[in-house]
């Protein structure tokens, strides 16, 4: 009888033993079910595809090292029976936050009109600009310096606007301030602002855009010693996005402990119009934090987005 027969022969004994003692772990995981819906599994989503790789590679090499004379028997048993053994790669989400979200998946579509569940605050009478607004930008990891410029000064509007008013003048924003590169704002004159406070249509008053020049100037001061002003306000929820799980509306903080904690630092660098509420609506727009509802079908995907495997440059 050729290795390869003997091995197959080992790995049929050995496998039914694998098979009664999954039949067992699977009774009693019903159970745990029951009592941790959430999932029971902890991993990290490069964990999970290293194991996909690594278990297609070896389902690959698999006959090929049956055959190969260069192996002892006792290893070629002993790999056999490790690689019958081991679980398929999990296709799931796998974090329990992660799984949270994938529950969530069925609730996302209206069972009325069919039409996409988003948050309360979105509804039918919703101008469409903030709907896309909602959609595309808000609980979005941001992580270029101009972005974020933009959205703190954003944000800081929300003590005279709301969103809506905000995003239908977004555009005219970025052209009147360069697209919001700070090196750019920084060097805004008098000149400048006379034209920016008698546009009409921005509707920003004088106070308003010094300001937004201002903040800029603290800006390259914290590029100068952070490197970025994304290094610097990743750094306030230790470069991952806090994932929140509000169901209502009224679970939604105005301001947290670390929105309160930013808004003392940037005040005491200098930055104006950046109390706690405006950094918290800051935050929530920039991804640092995903405050959408859980049966908002931008919840999943926003986590999705949290938890991805990223370089912080």
């Amino acid at each position: 009888m050729s290795e390869a027969n003997i091995v197959r022969r080992h790995v049929i004994l050995e496998e039914n033993k694998v098979v009664k003692e999954r039949e067992k772990m699977n009774s009693s995981s019903k159970l745990l079910k029951r009592i941790y819906p959430i999932g029971l599994h902890k991993s990290t989503s490069s964990l999970s595809l290293s194991s996909s790789v690594s278990y297609s590679m070896s389902e690959n090499s698999y006959d090929y090292f049956l055959t190969d004379s260069n192996f002892p028997l006792d290893q070629k048993i002993s790999a056999a029976f490790r690689f019958f053994a081991q679980p398929p790669p999990r296709r799931e989400y796998n974090s329990p936050v992660a799984k949270l979200a994938q529950q969530q998946i069925s609730l996302a579509q209206d069972a009325n009109d069919g039409e996409l569940r988003r948050c309360n605050w979105i509804t039918k009478n919703s101008d469409k600009v903030y709907v896309v607004f909602h959609d595309e930008c808000w609980g979005v990891p941001a992580y270029d310096d101009n972005q974020l410029f933009e959205l703190l000064a954003l944000s800081g509007m929300l003590m005279d606007h709301n969103w809506t008013e905000i995003v239908k003048r977004r555009e005219l924003f970025r052209e009147a301030f360069s697209g919001f590169d700070p090196n750019k704002v920084a060097k805004m004159g008098e000149k400048e602002i006379a034209e920016i406070t008698s546009n009409k249509e921005i509707m920003l008053v004088d106070c308003k855009v010094r300001c937004i020049i201002d903040n800029a100037k603290c800006i390259l001061k914290i590029v100068r010693e952070f490197g970025s002003f994304s290094s610097y306000v990743w750094s306030s929820v230790n470069h991952k996005p806090v994932i929140n799980r509000f169901r209502y509306p009224r679970n939604v903080p105005l301001r947290t402990p670390k929105a309160e904690s930013m808004s003392k630092d940037l005040i005491k660098r200098g930055f104006r119009y950046v109390g706690p509420v405006i950094v918290y609506s800051f935050m929530q727009a920039a991804g640092l934090t995903n405050d959408h509802l859980v049966d908002c079908y931008r919840y999943s995907e926003c986590v999705n987005l949290a938890e991805r495997p990223w370089r912080h440059i």
